[in-house]
């Protein structure tokens, strides 16, 4: 039986409003029927914060942090929490809801999405498994997450390796296409990164951070062996091809498609009306 052919694009590392605004085009493109289903991996220059489309900036984001560290800066248009962009391979997924082998429900549909993730980290060796909250605390932890930090929440589905996440993802769903996208951590700096958190006490930061040591790692943590970056793309890109059940067939963007991109980049994701008021 011949596999669906999806379109894959690797678009190396992109400033964070260039990330944003390639996702929403490969959304509009895909509900327009000018594309099929997409697979997207990229990085990120500078190493970037990217917040939840819900979240209060002022209220919760350290931006002196973000400044003084040379970070860049941009609201994703899907929800969660906070997210540092830098030792990772950060994947997009744009598909229809009307797709035959997506469920309709978010977290299934998730749990479908995920499926290549999951094969990815297997073919890198480890170890990784859904984990469902099963308790009603870890349930209710799911709709009022204490943390600003992405990886610091419990969530459906989540991926880990020896109990700990080791993926973060946020979904969307606009104009009939679904876009997962979501970070995969090769390695993390954790003092960084809750250096760019706001929080009620220093004390209260250095609980949580202790806290998170025990519920989020990065694949060079458990790994036996040092994976890099294109270790890592070739075991996630096999790891969709199985997990999907498809074939991916790379593709590069045109002038056209580019100049397209950038102008939702400039237009919305540089934008500090975008990026700040919520």
């Amino acid at each position: 039986m011949t596999k669906e052919i999806w379109r894959f694009i690797d678009s190396g590392n992109c400033s964070p409003s260039f990330n944003m605004a390639l996702d929403e085009a490969l959304l509009d493109w895909h509900s327009e029927g000018i594309i099929p289903p997409t697979i997207r991996f990229y990085g990120w220059d500078p190493a970037t914060l990217s917040v939840g489309y819900f979240q209060k900036v002022e209220k919760e984001i350290n931006m002196d942090a973000v400044r003084v560290n040379k970070l860049g800066f941009v609201r994703r248009p899907t929800g969660g929490r906070g997210v540092l962009h830098d030792q990772e391979l950060t994947y997009s997924v744009i598909v229809s809801e009307e797709h035959p082998e997506m469920p309709k429900t978010v977290t299934e549909a998730y749990r479908v999405i995920s499926e290549g993730i999951l094969k990815g980290f297997h073919e890198l060796g480890l170890e990784a498994y859904f984990a469902v909250p099963r308790t009603e605390d870890e349930r209710s932890s799911l709709k009022n997450p204490r943390s600003a930090v992405c990886f610091d929440a419990p969530s459906w589905y989540e991926l880990v390796v020896e109990g700990r996440k080791v993926a973060g993802s946020a979904q969307t769903r606009q104009k009939g296409v679904i876009l997962q996208h979501g970070s995969i951590l090769l390695d993390l700096d954790e003092d960084l990164l809750f250096s760019l958190f706001k929080y009620p006490s220093e004390r209260v930061k250095e609980r949580m951070q202790k806290a998170f040591k025990s519920k989020a790692v990065a694949i060079n943590e458990i790994s036996s062996r040092k994976v890099d970056l294109n270790m890592a793309k070739e075991a996630f890109k096999k790891g969709f091809e199985e997990g999907l059940n498809i074939e991916l067939e790379p593709y590069t963007l045109s002038e056209d498609e580019l100049a397209y991109v950038n102008q939702i980049a400039k237009d919305r994701y540089e934008s500090d009306e975008w990026n700040y008021k919520r």
